[in-house]
């Protein structure tokens, strides 16, 4: 099992980490996407919960989800009753963790999620770890523009990440204390990001596996996501100096002293 410093244990050497999985209309993977989770979590001896946020499906994700609640009293599920994008979904799954530490993965079953444990061991003297796709499994399409949004990221706000859209990655939930994201749609990631390095937290990157999606439908390629995504940067932009301004100091450090 990987060391982890004392912020990341709840009692004694127990892990204490919360999963956070957006969903949206993903009845027919949530279930082994869940399952994967927490025979990963079970490995580490942790004290853990997964939070799946149900982001307003049309199809059986509740139900799912409800049912492997009853089945599981640490998997949890909180429902938007309507779709309200893919960074309302992750900020209120962030926004209701409880434990010390926050895994953000997708409940697309895109990633192995037991590489967690490749992501632990370097968060020992840093605030967050993120992960990089070494062989992005996307239509080429989707590759293009990945990488165009990734070059326009950097080039307003100075390097942000590899790949700043991974939903691969694991901080501390003391961050949310400091860094608030306003960003509702696919430039989430980008904000939370951008926000964290400017207020001088520890980023490390970690390159993980991707796999093709096995079910189910992306909506990252929608006109209107791309646009509402467009938006929400310039936003950012306008208003990014002025909202850190507004920030509360850092009283005490997220990791132990040398």
């Amino acid at each position: 099992m990987a060391r982890h410093s004392p912020q990341d244990r709840n009692r004694g050497d127990v892990l204490s980490i919360s999963a956070v999985l957006p969903a949206y209309n993903e009845e027919q993977v949530i279930a082994k996407s869940v399952a994967a989770m927490v025979e990963t979590f079970e490995s580490l001896d942790a004290d853990y919960e997964i939070i799946v946020v149900n982001d307003g499906s049309r199809d059986r994700t509740g139900e799912i989800l409800t049912q492997l609640g009853q089945e599981n009293p640490r998997v949890r599920m909180v429902a938007h009753q309507t779709n309200q994008g893919y960074g309302a979904a992750l900020w209120t799954g962030f926004t209701s963790a409880r434990k010390d530490l926050v895994f953000l993965t997708d409940g697309d079953k895109q990633f192995d999620v037991d590489e967690l444990k490749l992501l632990l061991p370097l968060l020992d003297g840093a605030d967050l770890v993120i992960g990089w796709r070494r062989h992005r499994a996307d239509p080429p399409m989707r590759l293009l523009n990945a990488w165009g949004w990734k070059q326009l990221v950097n080039l307003l706000f100075g390097y942000t990440a590899r790949d700043i859209d991974c939903a691969f990655k694991l901080f501390r939930r003391s961050i949310l204390e400091r860094v608030e994201v306003f960003s509702r749609g696919a430039t989430f990631s980008a904000e939370f990001l951008i926000k964290a390095r400017r207020l001088g937290y520890v980023v490390r990157e970690r390159d993980v596996s991707h796999y093709p999606r096995p079910a189910g439908v992306a909506t990252g390629a929608k006109p209107a996501v791309i646009i509402r995504a467009f938006r929400e940067l310039i936003r950012l932009r306008l208003n990014l100096d002025a909202e850190l301004s507004r920030v509360p100091p850092r009283h005490q450090p997220s990791r132990p002293s040398a």
